[in-house]
């Protein structure tokens, strides 16, 4: 594992019964990026971010955490965790349950300071089982911080968060990596990987399909999305060639192309007189559900 790298799967197969989770997967989390990692349900980011952790073990290929067991207490020293399925004491106050989780590191945060940094100093003296299922989910992002991790693990750490809450949580996300410290994110949510993510890793079937940055994903989807005034009708222009769909919005015509250039030369042929006319790339949604669809199908 080389100097950037802080985390690593090599060539990882993992499987449950007649379940095949990952299939020979290789996967790097470098030093002071954030990696969204992406999937349909079923696809195996759980699976990987477990076996990083040292929560399984692969049934072929490697683990590394800081180029070492990732069940050695050296390398969990220096992570900070936040798992979709959490079970904590229901009486602790949230206070109570950062110091507790404080206490495991060699220079931790105070419980003030990691509340202040995430905004969570209202729940401080509340019970934890008296939290809403948002308000957990904020309670625990404090825990998984307030060790000073150099690597963050986040599993869907925004469900249930509103969304005051959720762009409080990417601006303090946002901090962690620009102070030096790398976050593995998986979410189901795509704006999320959209806004936050350095580098996109997208599993299928417990492989991976495609790997780069939001701008490189894009770029792997040919379609673009074209809007203009026109009188013209969406029916008519949903049969020109390189169209893949159409819609209208008052005067406005919406058009999925998969030949722009082409399209649009036929728009100005057919009406001289439009305006407003945009025309704007693939967004990172639809390069995931492509890649996906053509694993799947």
């Amino acid at each position: 594992m080389n100097a950037v790298c802080l985390a690593e799967l090599a060539g990882v197969t993992k499987r449950f019964a007649k379940l095949v989770a990952l299939d020979g997967l290789n996967l790097e989390v470098r030093r002071g990026e954030l990696l969204a990692l992406l999937g349909p349900n079923g696809a195996g980011k759980t699976t990987a971010v477990s076996l990083l952790l040292g929560l399984q073990r692969p049934d072929a290929g490697s683990a590394h955490l800081f180029d070492q067991p990732p069940e050695s207490i050296e390398s969990r020293r220096r992570v900070g965790v936040m798992m979709q399925e959490v079970t904590l004491a229901p009486d602790l106050r949230v206070r109570e349950l950062i110091d507790l989780t404080a206490s495991y590191y060699p220079a931790p945060m105070t419980p003030a300071a990691a509340m202040e940094m995430t905004h969570t100093e209202a729940l401080s003296e509340k019970p934890y089982g008296k939290l809403s299922g948002g308000q957990k989910r904020q309670a625990q992002f404090a825990m998984a911080v307030c060790g000073r991790p150099e690597l963050l693990f986040l599993d869907e750490p925004t469900i249930g968060l509103d969304v005051q809450a959720r762009k409080a949580m990417w601006t303090t996300l946002r901090r962690i990596v620009d102070k030096g410290a790398s976050i593995i994110l998986t979410t189901h949510y795509i704006e999320e990987a959209e806004a936050l993510a350095d580098r996109v890793v997208v599993l299928c079937h417990g492989r991976l399909i495609a790997s780069g940055t939001v701008d490189e994903m894009r770029a792997l989807v040919g379609r673009r999305h074209i809007s203009c005034a026109t009188p013209l009708s969406a029916e008519q222009v949903a049969a020109w060639p390189g169209v893949e769909s159409t819609s209208r919005d008052g005067d406005f015509l919406h058009i999925v192309a998969s030949d722009a250039e082409a399209v649009v030369r036929r728009l100005v042929a057919a009406d001289v007189d439009f305006k407003e006319l945009e025309v704007r790339r693939a967004g990172l949604s639809e390069a995931f559900a492509e890649l996906t669809r053509e694993v799947v199908s």
